[in-house]
């Protein structure tokens, strides 16, 4: 009797962006790099993600003829987070400082960040050593029933937490009992100093968490509605895989989660070790460098819509450029330029798939005025997300937000005032309105070079656009077609602009926009001038995104170097997510309150110790379990555990004196899979 072979698992690979779905079947047959058995595409559905998680995933199961029970894993990564603070998007949430003082704010672009969101302070918090003020939360429990009201969620930051979170715990469990909301507590995010970044991460962690939330809820419905009894993981910011359960309380850590699954996905695809990667997609395009096989990490932290945070991911920048970036002409010129980004708008296209004539008759209309509207070719519509995420509102945004509904309307017949413009501003900030335009993706439509949404409507944009005046007074385009041309030079320019840029900033260059914007321009003058000026990167660039073939066709003449688009690169991000590692960490503090007293702070315990190598030898204890229990719950059960120490010692007289040691344990293992 022949014994049977078993078949390697089957794995599901999801990415979740601004505009597409996109899923993949692998498999770990057919050699080192598995196989691709089935991908596909569909919208996301903001107002409900699990349309879009469904019709990309039951388009993958027909086409791979699979039962949806054979798979025993699935892994998705998502620009969601990026994305919404790229668009300065979330939820409102309140800041609660203990031990900080108002002037905190300023540091760090903390006040830039927390906007209109309230802020409370409260006296607390310790110092270096861990040792505690005196902690009054009265101020806290007096606001709490009206911030109930009026915010989805709390962040709460305490001066020194990573050496004592005791305070940041009291302000979390009386928010908690009271309200029963969401709370981000910074020390649960990061060990590391410097208590206004802190913060800011924190905030930014708390306006998340409903995304995510809504995030991984739609996909857990989706796949127990398809029978798919499969855990479920997310790709974090590094790379690193980490299960839904935990990705919802730390959804700050999903930040170019999509990006860095798409730099695992280039390297299993390409095979190259050393490369520049650049992933445009519909709302920006992620460019990092891979190094000997590995991607660089930041290590101050990721950087998202011009905030520093403490997450520790891929050295990756993001730029607001993609295929549906707002298309813009330069104020005032005599020859003004096309201008792209950073707002991510509804392709027309789009809107015209989705609405149909709602969309084609006020397009039409507008191109019957005699003279060209400053509001022609904008439309607003809700997004359908839940009512509970408009609360806070002022008045003039309530008012106005009542007016939009489900099928878009004009702008030009919506707003009546510059004011009211400034409020759907802030509307499309908090996501609760989206705005349809003219994009590149529009443009693409327009010359046949793209063909799943609505051409009419593009063009009909296209001609709207074009017939702008330039400082002449003269039409900026003479047809359709020749803005359309214009707009995807001016992507695929600009495209160039922030490789080079990218890579003159991981070269230490300082004004390296400026520089690469030189540079191309050049490139891309006929008369160039009498300085002759050339640029070359040192290796290749790998396109990836389902519009790279099309933007990315004449990117190597301008960085003197290839582009491989590899086969696959519309699924990179599924595919990275399927195929990476879990990856956790934890850390420990000793440190010398006074002498022969060293203190450990470790996850949320606080001890002291009279001999130092009892003290290193509880940290390294600690961290390890610490380690062991994250790595679990992140979603793996064979993890590997290294643990590494740094000392910072002084000599006084000869003799060794100890300031304080830091300890790091990494957990990593591959994620588990249904039997």
């Amino acid at each position: 009797m022949t014994a049977k072979t078993k078949s390697p698992p089957l794995l599901l690979g999801i990415d979740t962006g601004g505009t597409y779905t996109d899923a993949v079947l692998w498999s770990e047959a057919g050699g080192p790099s598995g196989k691709v058995l089935a991908k596909a595409k569909a919208l996301t559905t903001r107002h409900d993600l699990a349309v879009g998680i469904s019709g990309a995933v039951d388009a993958v199961l027909e086409m791979a003829g699979t039962d949806p029970a054979a798979i025993k894993l699935v892994s998705m990564s998502t620009t969601l987070a990026t994305n919404a603070l790229v668009e300065g998007q979330g939820g409102r949430v309140a800041l609660v400082m203990i031990g900080f003082a108002e002037g905190d704010l300023a540091r760090d672009g903390l006040k830039a960040a927390l906007g209109t969101d309230p802020v409370v302070f409260c006296p607390g918090g310790h110092d270096v050593h861990g040792n505690a003020a005196k902690l009054d939360l009265s101020g806290l429990e007096a606001a709490l029933p009206e911030l109930e009201k009026s915010v989805s969620g709390f962040a709460v930051c305490a001066y020194f937490a990573t050496r004592n979170p005791a305070h940041e715990l009291s302000a979390r469990n009386l928010i908690r009992d009271r309200t029963g909301l969401p709370v981000t507590a910074s020390h649960e995010l990061s060990a590391k100093l410097g208590g206004p970044r802190r913060a800011l991460t924190t905030l930014l962690n708390a306006r998340l968490i409903s995304m995510i939330d809504r995030l991984v809820a739609a996909t857990e419905g989706f796949l127990a509605a398809r029978n798919i009894a499969a855990p479920l993981m997310v790709v974090r910011g590094d790379g690193a895989l980490v299960s839904a359960a935990f990705a919802r309380q730390r959804p700050i850590e999903t930040i170019l989660s999509g990006p860095a699954a798409s730099l695992v996905g280039a390297r299993h695809m390409t095979g190259l070790d050393d490369a520049v990667v650049s992933d445009i997609g519909g709302t920006t395009t992620d460019v990092a460098v891979l190094d000997k096989g590995r991607p660089r990490l930041d290590p101050e932290g990721a950087t998202v819509g011009g905030f520093r945070t403490m997450v520790e991911a891929v050295a990756m920048r993001t730029f607001g450029l993609g295929g549906d970036s707002e298309v813009a002409l330069e104020d005032g010129a005599l020859n003004p330029r096309i201008l792209l980004g950073p707002r991510r708008l509804v392709p027309l296209a789009l809107a015209g798939l989705m609405h149909g004539e709602a969309v084609t008759s006020e397009l039409e209309r507008q191109l019957r005025a005699p003279n060209p509207g400053r509001m022609d070719g904008r439309l607003a519509v809700r997004t359908g997300v839940p009512e509970r995420l408009a609360a806070g509102l002022t008045g003039a945004e309530a008012k106005l937000y009542e007016l939009i509904g489900a099928v878009p309307q004009a702008l030009d017949r919506l707003l009546t005032s510059n004011a009211q413009n400034a409020t759907l501003n802030r509307l499309v900030s908090r996501g609760l309105v989206h705005v349809a335009g003219f994009t590149p993706s529009d443009a693409a439509h327009v010359l046949g070079r793209q063909a799943n949404w609505d051409a009419a409507a593009a063009r009909l944009g296209a001609e709207l656009f074009a017939r702008r005046r330039d400082g002449r007074g003269q039409f900026i385009a003479a047809s359709p077609e020749a803005i359309s041309e214009r707009v995807l030079t001016a992507l695929t320019r600009l495209s160039a602009e922030v490789i080079l840029e990218t890579a003159f900033a991981e070269d230490g260059l300082d004004g390296a926009a400026t520089v690469a914007h030189a540079l191309v321009q050049r490139a891309v003058d006929a008369h160039p001038g009498i300085a002759r000026l050339s640029v070359a990167l040192d290796r290749p660039v790998i396109g990836l995104g389902a519009s790279a073939p099309l933007h990315y066709a004449g990117l190597a003449e301008l960085v003197g170097n290839r582009c491989v688009v590899p086969q696959d690169t519309d699924v990179a991000n599924a595919l990275g997510a399927v195929v990476g590692q879990v990856r956790v960490s934890a850390e420990a503090r000793v440190s010398q309150p006074k002498e022969g007293l060293f203190r450990v702070a470790s996850g949320e315990s606080v001890r002291d110790f009279n001999d130092e190598a009892a003290a290193i030898a509880a940290a390294e204890k600690d961290v390890r379990a610490i380690a062991a229990g994250r790595a679990k719950d992140a979603g793996t059960d064979s993890a590997e555990i290294e643990i590494a120490s740094e000392f910072r010692v002084s000599t006084v007289e000869g003799q060794r004196m100890f300031i304080e040691a830091h300890v790091v344990a990494v957990a990593s293992g591959r994620p588990r899979i249904a039997v």
